[in-house]
């Protein structure tokens, strides 16, 4: 009996160590809401105007495909390698190790990346301490967060993800309103789609050469299923993840950048080159 309630106690606190069904869900929400969305949303819209739309639309399609191909896999065998781990298991080493390290180099170069973009929003708020102060401080918070354990990550992830979701929630009410000229001093604004040379202006092949690009902004999406063997019930976490995969593209990145489009012309827009010119940013002073 006593050993029955040993087992039962160590079972206990190894789950307590694993990520909840809550944490998977947010990181899945919160992963792919990141400086892509806020700053890079501008880029595609100034390059393919309006049909932006139908970019992120193509790269949703493929992002939700491969989302349920890989999540499938997960629930049925799920591994702290993910999909490296399935490059090897069917496709070899040599898959996996390339893959392994594709993955590793695109990830340093996002992170040094959000940390600069962070930093300069922290600046932009605490203007008395330097951009690359707050960089080195964010790297810092990023890589102790994983450092400490699992579950510390995800539940740190859990309430910033959070932020996240809020934040473009708002948006999305806000500029809703905004474009229907239901808010103060605004217009009905959503002839901008067609009004400034054509929903695509540049042509349609500008927006599927746009899909190329827009496929790095969904880029997060995988780490929910990454996390599924650090989870408590994997098969239900995946499934959980994999499924809000299609709302949550159409929500955040197409209806965010359909009222972009609306509320601003897209010839109008700024280009993005820092936090303050971003498209969010823009409409929000708006």
């Amino acid at each position: 009996m006593d050993g029955e309630q040993e087992v039962t106690h160590g079972r206990t606190r190894t789950e307590a160590k694993k990520l909840a069904n809550r944490h998977v869900t947010l990181i899945a929400l919160g992963g792919i809401i990141g400086s892509s969305l806020f700053i890079g949303s501008g880029n595609i819209i100034r390059s393919t105007g309006p049909a932006a739309i139908v970019s992120y639309l193509l790269g949703g399609l493929l992002v939700y495909l491969a989302m349920k191909m890989l999540g499938e896999m997960a629930a049925h065998r799920p591994a702290v390698g993910s999909f490296m781990d399935y490059a090897k298991h069917g496709l070899g080493d040599g898959a996996s190790y390339l893959v392994g390290w594709l993955y590793w180099y695109f990830w340093v170069g996002v992170l040094a990346y959000e940390a600069v973009i962070g930093g300069e929003t922290m600046h932009g708020w605490f203007s008395a301490v330097p951009t690359w102060a707050w960089s080195l401080l964010l790297l810092a918070v990023f890589v102790g967060s994983n450092a400490v354990s699992t579950r510390s990550f995800g539940e740190i992830e859990f309430w910033l993800a959070g932020i996240k979701v809020i934040a473009v929630i708002v948006f999305l009410v806000a500029g809703t309103l905004f474009a229907l000229g239901l808010w103060p001093d605004s217009d009905f604004s959503v002839s901008n789609l067609w009004d400034h040379g054509g929903f695509a202006p540049n042509g349609v092949g500008q927006a599927l050469t746009g899909v190329a690009i827009v496929i790095f902004a969904y880029f997060g999406t995988e780490i929910a299923v990454m996390a599924a063997a650090e989870s408590e019930d994997p098969g239900t976490s995946v499934r959980r993840a994999t499924n809000t995969v299609v709302w949550r593209i159409l929500l955040f990145f197409v209806g965010s950048v359909a009222l972009i489009v609306m509320i601003v012309p897209w010839d109008e827009l700024p280009e993005p080159t820092d936090v303050s010119s971003a498209p969010f940013t823009y409409v929000f002073e708006l």
